[in-house]
């Protein structure tokens, strides 16, 4: 089975699964008998009504559409949440070790059984709200996938590749990529051993790329380099039950079907999962002195209704030359009216080599200050500053966002990754104020 992809941020694609050419309808897209004798569904990933830059939505060519199905029944989420009251919030500076990946023989846990909330803010029901998950898992999802009614998930794998069958077709997720899966869309998830990474989930907007103003035509993530997966079908019968999993309003429901959900034969639209390759990111950067504001780092944002604000972007820190003069380069101390959620997937970050790690994360949470720790500080305080190549071998990313996340009980107390001795890497500084 070979992979393939379709190119370009939110085209209208066309594809087919070439065992059966011609499975596009001609023309229309609901004709009184589709080819081949496929159902005709529509999956709208926006308002009828929404303005054509906006407007969301492909036509799916099945060969049973997706409402056969029994109904759906409660399933126990596990650690999945949008309960945002379970303890006290906590306004400190918080750092988490390396989440734990269980060993197999003793706890099995696939995708879907693997997913820990560990903050968030805002709730489904309003369409309004963000959530970011840990996953870890050791399995593959089997004769069942997960749609997500609430939002999309923007996947970020940092140990272990992903190999996601959808409703579109097939794609590959290793580390360095990501993938966003959009509201509504089927998919499962298969891995090859002991698999981590992070998620983030947007209620109520869907990804974009971010305007470039003063930038200009090109930079930062270019669309050509968003790829889409192409049609692919299986015709099969699964006699002991398919389980669809929904989660809705927060919670997860599981209905049995007897075939598979990915039988979608040709479709076309605009509203597709995609993935990205984060070394295709065209970096800017200063010249001259001082830091352009990291705002210059979004890969992917989403939009609040707020002009310039931003539900949540998701913003990395690739490899790159620093050569800016007379200028400390590390990231500057700072408060912000937003709240800064960090991960690692490989190699060591510039203003805290030691204790923040791969697989691991940090929230700085809205106004509490952050910054370099003291080691990092006299550093590059006394560095000869001359071109240097920064965050070589390394890939940080942060998800940030206007809303005031809670962080979870499992994030604070269940999970036993909190590193409580975070706020000592700042205890060292000290004053070099000589009047």
């Amino acid at each position: 089975f070979i992979l393939q992809y379709m190119s370009g941020f939110g085209n209208e694609h066309v594809s087919e699964d070439p065992r059966c050419p011609g499975a596009l309808p001609e023309g229309q897209n609901n004709p009184q008998v589709c080819p081949y004798g496929l159902y005709a569904e529509q999956l709208s990933g926006s308002a009828f009504t929404c303005p054509r830059p906006t407007n969301k939505r492909s036509w799916l060519y099945r060969i049973l559409p997706s409402v056969c199905h029994k109904p759906f029944k409660p399933l126990e989420e596990g650690h999945l949440t949008h309960n945002w009251d379970e303890v006290e919030p906590d306004p400190n500076q918080l750092r988490w070790k390396p989440f734990e990946i269980p060993k197999a023989p003793q706890n099995k846990l696939d995708f879907v059984s693997g997913l820990h909330t560990l903050c968030g803010a805002g709730e489904p029901r309003g369409r309004n709200g963000i959530a970011v998950h840990i996953f870890v898992c050791n399995t593959s999802m089997l004769d069942r996938c997960l749609y997500n009614s609430d939002g999309d998930f923007l996947i970020v794998p940092q140990q272990g590749k992903l190999f996601i069958t959808t409703e579109f077709g097939k794609m590959l997720v290793e580390p360095n990529e990501i993938c966003v899966i959009q509201q509504g869309m089927r998919f499962s998830v298969e891995v090859f051993g002991e698999t981590r990474g992070y998620i983030l989930e947007v209620y109520g907007a869907h990804f974009e790329l971010p305007d470039l103003g003063p930038i200009g035509a090109n930079g930062l993530a270019n669309p050509r380099d968003f790829l889409v997966p192409v049609a692919w079908y299986e015709d099969r019968q699964v006699p002991g039950g398919y389980t669809v999993i929904s989660k809705y309003q927060g919670k997860l429901f599981a209905a049995q079907q007897d075939f598979s959900p990915f039988n979608v034969v040709a479709w076309h639209g605009n509203y597709t999962p995609y993935k990205y390759h984060l070394e295709k990111f065209m970096v800017i950067n200063s010249v001259a002195f001082d830091h352009a504001d990291p705002s210059i780092f979004t890969v992917l944002t989403a939009k609040s209704t707020r002009p310039g604000v931003a539900l949540a972007d998701f913003v990395i820190f690739p490899p790159r030359w620093g050569v800016a003069n007379n200028t400390f380069r590390p990231p500057y101390y700072h408060r912000n009216c937003m709240s800064e959620f960090m991960g690692l997937i490989k190699g060591h970050y510039e203003a805290k080599e030691e204790g923040f790690q791969p697989g691991g994360a940090s929230l700085h949470s809205m106004m509490t200050p952050h910054g370099p720790d003291a080691d990092c500080f006299e550093k590059a305080s006394k560095a000869k500053l001359e071109p240097e190549r920064v965050a070589e071998g390394t890939m940080a990313f942060m998800f940030e966002s206007s809303l005031s996340l809670a962080v979870t009980k499992w994030g604070l107390q269940t999970s036993n990754r909190l590193d409580k001795n975070y706020y000592k890497c700042w205890e060292p500084l000290k004053s070099h104020f000589n009047p």
